[in-house]
C-alpha cells in the first residue's frame, strides 16, 4: 500500500508539472497575439512636421474674420495641392456662443479618393481668440502652437510622407481640418459644446460628400509638447474602444510608450463627439492629458500666451505620426 501511495504521488507531481507548463505555454502564445505584425512603413520626419507647425505660426494668431486666418488657410489648400491631395474647401457661416457670425472653412483633402476603405484623419487649424488661462496676461489671442497647429503639421507631414513613399497605403485616407473649434467659453452653458468644436458639428451635419463613411477617423489635438501623455480618452473608448487599443498597443510596439500610455483618461469634449454622434463614424482623440494633476487638465501653457514654437519638440510628432502612419499601413 505504501508502495503504491509513493507511486501515486510521483505521478500527480508529474502530471502537475506538465500542464503548469502547458498553462504557460498556452497563455504566453494569447498574450503575443494581441501584437500585431508589423508591416514596413515609411519614416515620418518630427523636424519636417515641426517645420510644418512654425509655418502656421509665423501667420500669428488664426482667429476667424482675421487676415492671418484667411492667408494660413489659403496656406493649407495649397500645401494639400501641392502634397497631392484634391481639396474641398467647406465654407460656411458659424455663429458663435456671443452671437458674432464668423468666416469659416473646413478644409479636407484626399488620398486615393476611389478606395471604398477609408480613414478619417482630422485636427482643428484655428487658434484661440483669447488666453484666459494665463497667470498674468488674459488679454488677446494665443499663438496655438501646440493647441491647433501641432495637430495639422503632423497631419501635412503625413501626406508629405505618403506622397514620396514607393509604396503607399491602398486604404483611402482624408484629411480635415475642422475650423472655429476654439472661440468657445465654458461658462456660458448653453449646449454642451459652448460654442466650441463649431467646424466639426458643421461637417458631422454637411459631410463633404454625400453619404460619406469611413472604418474609422483619428483626432489629433495638442500632439507636440516635449514629454506628453496620451491616455486613453474616455469618449473615445466608448465609441471606438478597440480601435484605441489597436492603436495604443501599435505605439508600444513601436517604441512610444512613454507617450501612448496605458492608462485611462477623462472624457474630453472635442472634435471627436460631433463625429462620434451625430456622423456616427468611430474616431479616437488623441489628446494631451495630464494625469494626477487635478490643477491642470492638459499641458502648462493651454490657453497662454506661452503656447508658441518653444512648447513644440520634434520627438513628440515623429511619436504620433509613426503610430498614425503605421496604423494606415497595417490597414492595407
Amino acid at each position: 500500500m505504501n508502495r503504491f501511495y509513493k507511486v501515486l504521488v510521483i505521478l500527480t507531481f508529474f502530471s502537475l508539472l506538465w500542464n503548469c507548463k502547458t498553462n504557460t505555454s498556452s497563455e504566453q502564445t494569447t498574450e503575443s497575439e494581441t501584437s500585431s505584425t508589423l508591416v514596413k512603413t515609411p519614416d515620418f520626419s518630427g523636424d519636417s512636421a515641426y517645420v510644418f507647425v512654425e509655418k502656421q505660426v509665423k501667420f500669428g494668431p488664426r482667429i476667424p474674420n482675421s487676415t492671418a486666418h484667411t492667408r494660413c488657410g489659403d496656406y493649407l489648400v495649397a500645401e494639400l495641392k501641392r502634397l497631392g491631395c484634391s481639396v474641398i474647401e467647406q465654407k460656411f457661416t458659424a455663429t458663435n456662443y456671443d452671437g458674432r457670425k464668423l468666416n469659416a472653412r473646413n478644409i479636407i483633402g484626399t488620398i486615393n479618393p476611389q478606395a471604398p476603405k477609408r480613414i478619417l484623419l482630422a485636427s482643428h487649424w484655428d487658434s484661440r481668440p483669447v488666453a484666459d488661462e494665463d497667470p498674468t496676461n488674459k488679454q488677446g489671442a494665443i499663438d496655438g502652437a501646440n493647441d491647433g497647429a501641432s495637430g495639422v503639421g503632423v497631419l501635412l507631414e503625413l501626406a508629405r510622407t505618403i506622397q514620396q513613399a514607393s509604396q503607399k497605403p491602398t486604404v483611402g485616407i482624408d484629411f480635415i481640418f475642422f475650423d472655429v473649434e476654439d472661440g468657445g467659453n465654458s461658462a456660458v452653458a448653453k449646449d454642451k459644446f459652448t460654442g466650441f468644436c463649431l467646424g466639426s458639428q458643421y461637417w458631422a451635419a454637411n459631410k463633404h460628400v454625400p453619404n460619406y463613411s469611413a472604418y474609422y477617423g483619428v483626432l489629433l489635438d495638442m500632439v507636440g509638447a516635449k514629454g506628453a501623455t496620451f491616455p486613453k480618452e474616455a469618449f473615445s473608448k466608448q465609441y471606438a474602444g478597440e480601435i484605441t487599443q489597436n492603436i495604443w498597443n501599435l505605439a508600444g510596439q513601436l517604441g512610444y510608450s512613454s507617450y501612448f500610455i496605458q492608462q485611462d483618461g477623462s472624457a474630453i469634449t472635442d472634435d471627436h463627439l460631433p463625429v462620434n454622434e451625430t456622423a456616427k463614424i468611430p474616431m479616437v482623440d488623441i489628446i494631451h492629458l495630464q494625469l494626477n494633476n487635478p490643477q491642470k487638465t492638459f499641458f502648462e501653457d493651454w490657453h497662454t500666451h506661452e503656447d508658441d514654437m518653444r512648447n513644440i519638440d520634434p520627438a513628440t510628432l515623429k511619436a504620433v505620426g509613426q503610430v498614425l502612419l503605421q496604423a494606415l499601413y497595417q490597414e492595407s
